[in-house]
């Protein structure tokens, strides 16, 4: 394993139903971090869940408000120029950042075989 590195957590909060240029959001937010090479990004889509003025978004058939959360880490300086980026595109949403360590895990094998223990 490699030794820990000090990163940043960036949790993007936003609804299914924000849009950029015509998409969705939260794809316009990942490809922006890989064009900016950014170390990793997830996207998760919540049940239910509320903001600052504590309308519920969950789940409709007729016009899907899921939460979104999307989930990034890399350097600090990384994740400073990706928040530059994507602040515009957010109307409303919730940007925080946390402190961590980012340990890069990653074992190879001859032959593609899982490794030996």
């Amino acid at each position: 394993m490699q030794p820990a590195i000090p990163a940043k957590l960036l949790r993007i909060h936003i609804s299914a139903n924000d849009r950029w240029q015509g998409r969705p959001l939260y794809e316009a937010i990942v490809a922006r971090c890989r064009e900016l090479k950014i170390a990793g990004a997830t996207v998760f889509r919540g049940l239910e869940g509320y903001g600052e003025t504590a309308t519920l978004h969950k789940h409709h058939l007729a016009r899907p408000e899921d939460p979104i959360l999307i989930v990034v880490v890399d350097h600090a300086e990384a994740i400073g120029r990706l928040m530059a980026e994507i602040e515009p595109m957010i109307d409303t949403g919730l940007l925080a950042v946390s402190p961590v360590e980012m340990i890069r895990v990653q074992k190879r094998a001859e032959g593609n075989a899982p490794a030996a223990r």
